[in-house]
Order: structure tokens, then C-alpha cells, then sequence
């Protein structure tokens, strides 16, 4: 690779991390007033939009350890953001669902950023999304690949 291109891709390094502080920053900011982070939003977002998804299924999605999953679960059941209830179908499996609670959180912070996106993309015109579902979807293929 040339001097050039890495100083072009170095460019688009910075941009991305600085765009995903300034995309996380306000939803930071909720989540340190409610005592939780970034992990717990991601529970919260991912629960919402499969309810009663399965502590296993939730683990493959996070790609993170039992252990690294429990504590911040465990924090939402207690702070009443989230159930863990026994499968019907098998009652060995939990599934976790947002409480009332945990629904208006999750909103909260959800609505920061789609916010953010929607405006972003209204600017950008209609092709953007689009264009940047794509580049998405490729860096989690070039993942899956390695």
C-alpha cells in the first residue's frame, strides 16, 4: 500500500472513531445518569428488539462470555429494567424481556440515535443509507471472513 492510500485510510479511521464517540456520546451521557453503560444498552437494544430472546441467543448476538453478560444483566433484573423468566417451552432456558421501565429507557436512548441517523440521511439524500447499510454490512463480512 502507498504512502498515499494508508494516509487516505488513516482519514477514514479518524472519522469513523470520531463519528462513533459523537453518535455515543449523548446515549453516554443518559446512561451514566441512570448508573449503567454501554454494555447495558446494548442488552437493552437487543432485548427490545427480540423479546423473549433467550440469555444463550443474546450471548451469541453480543459475542461476549457468560460471565461478562452477568453482572450488568443481574444490574438491570435489580434496577427493574428487564425480566428473566423460564421458557414455557423448556424450562431450563431464560428469556428476558423489558419491563415497562426498561422500554422507556431503551426509547430514550434508541431515539437519540435514530435521530441522529435520520437527520444525517435526510441531508445526505436518499441513496446514503443505503450506501452506508452496505459499507456496514461489509465490515461485519470482512469479520466473519478472518
Amino acid at each position: 500500500m502507498d504512502k498515499k492510500r494508508e494516509e487516505q485510510l488513516n482519514e477514514t479511521l479518524m472519522l469513523f472513531y470520531f463519528a462513533y464517540r459523537t453518535f455515543t456520546n449523548e446515549p453516554d451521557r443518559i446512561l451514566e445518569e441512570h448508573g449503567i453503560q454501554r454494555l447495558h444498552h446494548r442488552i437493552l437494544f437487543f432485548v427490545a428488539r427480540t423479546p423473549n430472546i433467550s440469555v444463550h441467543e443474546l450471548l451469541k448476538t453480543l459475542e461476549v462470555s457468560k460471565q461478562a453478560l452477568h453482572a450488568p444483566m443481574r444490574q438491570l433484573i435489580e434496577m427493574g429494567y428487564l425480566t428473566s423468566e423460564p421458557a414455557e417451552y423448556d424450562r431450563r432456558v431464560r428469556e428476558l424481556c423489558l419491563t415497562e421501565k426498561g422500554q422507556k429507557l431503551e426509547r430514550q436512548l434508541s431515539n437519540v440515535q435514530r435521530g441522529k441517523m435520520n437527520a444525517i440521511f435526510e441531508t445526505m439524500g436518499p441513496d446514503s443509507e443505503e450506501t452506508w447499510k452496505q459499507v456496514m454490512k461489509k465490515i461485519i463480512d470482512n469479520e466473519k471472513d478472518e
